[in-house]
């Protein structure tokens, strides 16, 4: 004796669940989506500098801010993003750049974070300190430009 299975339709609760959760999903992308494509450019409280300066500080041809001794950090975790969206150049001409900045006068390169935390922390303890991340930053810091 052969038995027969019939499929039972989806009932139209299952189906508003399935579909506010695909929605939720989506949603939480774009929203993770966006907040990953923001760059802040941040210094330490006693900088005082203009988005327009940003350039000029990270190619070291600005290193005082005022009275003031820059010091930056590049943020690996974020050093495409902030190379495409602020100076506009690829990794290998920001390095040639800094390479013919520190032999011709003897400038050093910023100094190399790992990740957002890193740099946050640096530029919070260190006057004159300036770097970039890719999360709000809080307190403690100033945000100078939002890529």
């Amino acid at each position: 004796m052969r038995y027969a299975f019939r499929v039972q339709p989806a009932r139209p609760l299952v189906r508003q669940v399935v579909r506010l959760l695909l929605a939720a999903l989506m949603l939480a992308s774009y929203s993770a989506a966006s907040q990953a494509d923001a760059l802040y450019v941040i210094c330490h409280p006693s900088v005082s500098l203009s988005a327009g300066d940003l350039r000029d500080v990270f190619l070291g041809e600005k290193q005082y801010a005022g009275s003031v001794r820059l010091t930056l950090a590049d943020n690996s975790a974020a050093s495409a993003a902030f190379l495409e969206k602020v100076l506009k150049m690829d990794s290998a001409k920001y390095q040639m750049a800094w390479t013919k900045k520190s032999f011709r006068d003897g400038v050093n390169p910023p100094w190399v974070s790992v990740h957002d935390t890193a740099a946050l922390e640096y530029v919070r303890r260190a006057p004159g300190a300036c770097s970039y991340i890719t999360r709000p930053p809080g307190p403690g810091v100033v945000v100078i430009a939002v890529y």
